[in-house]
């Protein structure tokens, strides 16, 4: 042994043994500190990118395929300068071959191309489940659906319309094409009250259960026009009292400024519209007058130019005045002469008319009479003498006066 040690080739290998040993502790302690630096200092990376769309290699003009995803998540390893290339680039291409497969059912694997070779690539899903059918292509008449029309402005309703074009090519398997059962277009008409001209909108394809379908269509969208009515109608108009007039008032007339008016609305709202009635509360009228009443129309109808309309009210009054000073015509002066009925000489009067003439007139705008010329003493019955305005009825509370002459 201690020759050995006297040795230098000993000395030499055991030096060569122990710096490999340390050279190999140092190089895998300093790789796990600079996470996996490789030989030119580049870091190791692993990105995920999602939504890569994914393109189907077919005879398009023979077969459509069903179960192809839309898009797939992509997963790149590899240097970090690499992956932050790709990943900014995506300059490459996912995709399925189907160009040598027929109809029928299918499992088939997500291929690329126009990755860098430095890079692992995966896909999710690697693999897939499809179905590949003849194509056939069918013509289907587009109908149109007006949405929202309980948002048009109100009274307004949509008119004659028309879409361009009136049908639609559809293209996709047969079994697809059997399930075609609504082609339409949605139209959104909240608010509109102006006619719509050539509002281009998006066709959909449903089956009879309402769920939509993926088809290739020519074209994809149309072309839709239509008018926006706003309806009207020429009604007569009606007046309607509603309440009592005041105590002492009788309605003798009562006329509205317009015989008729022009109502707007729907066309199911207008066809049950034969007049119109304008409401008038006798019991806030207290005088002949002109007011202004509100049409009563139907929810949905409208009457611009006559929201209000004016009325011209007639009342006829009555009206008691009391103790009225009744005169003595041609009574002697040596004679006297004393009222029984009514006592006091002063008699209450009710006075008729339009309340126009009826409301100022007071007690000293009658004049109660009686003419006693050519009466003997005695108690008679005398008629009176009643003078006012011509155009009012005067009534005395007695025909005839019950005297006394002495």
């Amino acid at each position: 042994m201690d020759s050995w040690f006297q040795s230098k080739w000993f000395v030499r290998a055991i030096a060569l043994v122990l710096a490999v040993s340390l050279y190999f502790v140092v190089y895998t302690e300093d790789d796990k500190e600079r996470k996996d630096i490789d030989f030119f200092g580049n870091t190791s990376e692993t990105q995920t990118m999602e939504d890569i769309p994914v393109s189907v290699r077919i005879d398009a003009d023979k077969y459509v395929v069903s179960g192809i995803p839309e898009s797939v998540a992509v997963t790149v390893e590899g240097t970090n300068s690499a992956v932050t290339r790709v990943v900014k680039q995506r300059n490459f291409d996912i995709y399925v071959d189907l160009t040598k497969l027929g109809e029928g059912e299918h499992t088939v694997e997500m291929q690329y191309e126009r990755f860098p070779e430095d890079v692992a690539v995966f896909i999710e899903p690697k693999t897939i489940d499809i179905v590949i059918e003849e194509r056939s292509t069918q013509k289907f008449p587009i109908t149109v659906d007006f949405i929202n029309q309980h948002q048009l402005p109100e009274g307004f309703e949509v008119g004659d319309y028309q879409v361009e074009p009136k049908e639609v090519m559809i293209t996709s398997s047969k079994s697809v094409i059997e399930k075609v059962s609504i082609v339409k277009v949605f139209v959104n008409v909240a608010g509109q009250d102006e006619p719509i001209k050539n509002r281009e909108v998006p066709i959909k394809v449903y089956d009879s259960q309402g769920n939509e379908l993926r088809v290739r269509m020519e074209p994809e969208n149309a072309l839709v026009s239509a008018e926006i009515n706003n309806p009207s109608k020429v009604v007569p108009v009606t007046l309607e009292t509603t309440g009592k007039l005041p105590k002492g008032f009788k309605l003798t007339s009562m006329t509205s400024d317009v015989e008729e008016v022009e109502i707007f609305g729907t066309s199911h709202a207008l066809a049950d519209i034969d007049e119109v009635k304008a409401k008038v509360n006798l019991s806030k009228i207290k005088k002949s007058d002109q007011i202004q009443a509100t049409l009563d129309l139907p929810k949905g109808i409208t009457a611009p130019e006559h929201e209000q309309i004016d009325v011209s009210i007639e009342l006829e009054q009555t009206k008691l005045l009391e103790e009225v000073p009744i005169q003595v015509r041609h009574l002697e002066n040596d004679r006297t002469i004393e009222f029984k009925k009514p006592e006091g000489k002063k008699v209450n009067v009710t006075i008729t008319g339009n309340e126009a003439d009826v409301r100022n007139v007071k007690v000293d705008d009658l004049r109660i009479s009686i003419d006693v010329e050519g009466l003997v003493d005695g108690t008679h019955q005398v008629k009176p003498i009643i003078e006012g305005p011509e155009q009012l009825a005067i009534k005395p509370e007695l025909d005839h006066f019950t005297i006394k002459i002495n």
